[in-house]
């Protein structure tokens, strides 16, 4: 639901030409995170990291470091909330160009991300396994184009104690821990290129059970996380038809399960963001 008005916020600001800054990102995130009733305070400080402060690890804007967000590029928004019934954390990086303006180096690096983002979500995997067993399933697409991250995939999430719990960490070094049901984690691939640009993507996933055979028990992800994805920076003849359909199931289970929480206003808002979005999947 905040994400739903803060990304018609950005929208509306941007097309208008209203010019705003990395730290009024973080302060209209804050603000509109008060005004649910069960909110209790940020699980971490937001980091909306733009451009160039957008590859720099847990990048904290600062007076120093302010700057205002242009018409081109990327602005990366990694930020947690704690409320009385869920811990939150989740990272979406917005174009704030045109798609037409957006470099093929940054189209391609943004769909990779994607699409390890979203192989790691599709995953069914015997109960026990391991995240280190699973963290390629992120990096794969990077690795075939010779490019990486230097954080873990993803981590365990606390309900109101700490947001990168160690309990599921998922990263290539073996950790002991092996996964089973009610875990909740992150999915949190990335790249960063000092001096130009960031790109991460992530959404809070619950494990859940996928069912029993003969093989034993097996499991599954279902994604806690329901925003959209900006979709302007993807290079579509990247995206298989699998994937497409994928991100079509998210986009629909965030419409419906958010629809009895926002104004029919919003609502309104955000079927047509994700109509808008999705096109940019067939270009």
């Amino acid at each position: 639901v905040v994400w739903v008005k803060f990304l018609r916020w950005f929208e509306e600001n941007k097309k208008n030409g209203t010019k705003f800054s990395e730290t009024a990102v973080a302060g209209k995130l804050y603000g509109l995170k008060k005004e649910q009733d069960l909110f209790v305070d940020e699980s971490f400080g937001t980091i909306a990291g733009y451009g160039p402060h957008g590859a720099i690890g847990h990048y904290n804007a600062s007076p120093e470091s302010d700057c205002e967000i242009g018409n081109s590029g990327f602005l990366v928004i990694d930020t947690g909330t704690h409320y009385l019934d869920g811990t939150t954390d989740m990272t979406r990086t917005l174009n704030c160009g045109k798609s037409s303006d957006t470099s093929k180096e940054e189209k391609i690096d943004y769909t990779l991300v994607l699409k390890g983002h979203i192989a790691l979500a599709k995953a069914v995997f015997p109960e026990g396994t391991k995240g280190c067993q699973l963290d390629i399933l992120a990096r794969q697409f990077l690795w075939n184009n010779l490019e990486d991250y230097g954080h873990g995939t993803g981590h365990g999430v606390g309900h109101l104690l700490n947001v990168h719990e160690g309990y599921a960490w998922l990263r290539p070094r073996d950790n002991g821990e092996g996964y089973k049901a009610g875990l909740t984690m992150t999915d949190e691939p990335g790249i960063y290129k000092e001096g130009k640009y960031g790109i991460r993507i992530e959404n809070t996933l619950l494990v859940t059970d996928a069912g029993q055979s003969g093989f034993g028990k097996f499991l599954k992800f279902e994604s806690l996380t329901l925003c959209p994805y900006d979709l302007s920076a993807v290079d579509p003849s990247m995206i298989s038809r699998e994937e497409a359909a994928w991100i079509r199931e998210y986009h629909k289970q965030v419409s419906e399960r958010l629809a009895a929480r926002l104004s029919d206003d919003d609502k309104r808002w955000l079927d047509g963001y994700i109509t808008e979005q999705e096109k940019h999947l067939t270009e």
